[in-house]
C-alpha cells in the first residue's frame, strides 16, 4: 500500500490523492487502507517516510566540471523516478505540514551529502573559493529540479555543463573581485 501510495503521490501529487485509487493499485479494499491510514496525511508521511533517498555519488576525478556535471545528471536521473516525482510534488505542498517538510528535507540532505563533502575537498584544496556549501549545492541543484518539476523537457548533459560553467564562473568572479 505505501508503494501504491507513493507512485500516485508522484502521478498526481497530494491534492488528487485518493484512498480508492490507492486500493485499487495495491489490490486491497478500500477499507484495509482507511482502517490503517485513518488520515489521508499519515498515509503519505508513512510512504514517504519508506523512501530512504539513495545518496547520490561524486566523482573526485580531478575535473571538477565533469564531476559536478555527473552529479546533476545522476540527480535528475534519481529525480525523474516514481518516488523522486513524489518528494518533488510533496515538496510543492510541504509548508501545510511540519512531518512532510521534515521528511523532503531529511531526504534532499542524504542526497546531497555526497556532494557537500565533494564540495568540502575542494576548498581545502583551495580550487574554489570557500562559501556557504548549502546555499552553493542549491544553486547547482536547483535548475535540475525547475526543469523536471515544470515536465516540459528532460534535463540533459548540456543542461548539466551549463549550470556547472555559469555556476562556478559566478563564484570565481564574484570572490575575485
Amino acid at each position: 500500500m505505501l508503494a501504491a501510495a507513493t507512485e500516485l503521490v508522484a502521478r498526481d501529487g497530494i491534492e488528487r490523492f485518493r484512498y480508492e485509487e490507492v486500493a485499487e493499485l495495491a489490490g486491497v479494499n478500500k477499507t484495509t487502507v482507511y482502517r490503517n491510514w485513518p488520515d489521508h496525511a499519515e498515509l503519505v508521511v508513512e510512504a514517504l517516510s519508506s523512501f530512504d533517498a539513495d545518496t547520490i555519488a561524486v566523482k573526485d576525478s580531478g575535473d571538477l566540471r565533469a564531476d559536478l556535471a555527473d552529479f546533476l545528471m545522476a540527480l535528475a536521473d534519481s529525480l525523474s523516478t516514481p518516488r523522486g516525482r513524489a518528494l518533488s510534488n510533496v515538496a510543492a505542498l510541504a509548508p501545510a505540514n511540519e512531518e512532510v517538510i521534515a521528511i523532503v528535507d531529511a531526504a534532499h540532505e542524504r542526497r546531497m551529502a555526497t556532494m557537500h563533502r565533494r564540495l568540502e575537498k575542494t576548498f581545502e584544496r583551495g580550487e574554489l573559493p570557500s562559501v556557504d556549501i548549502h546555499f552553493l549545492t542549491e544553486m547547482l541543484s536547483g535548475p535540475v529540479h525547475l526543469l523536471l518539476r515544470r515536465g516540459q523537457r528532460s534535463f540533459s548533459r548540456a543542461d548539466a555543463e551549463q549550470v556547472v560553467d555559469i555556476v562556478l564562473a559566478g563564484l570565481h568572479a564574484v570572490h575575485a573581485g
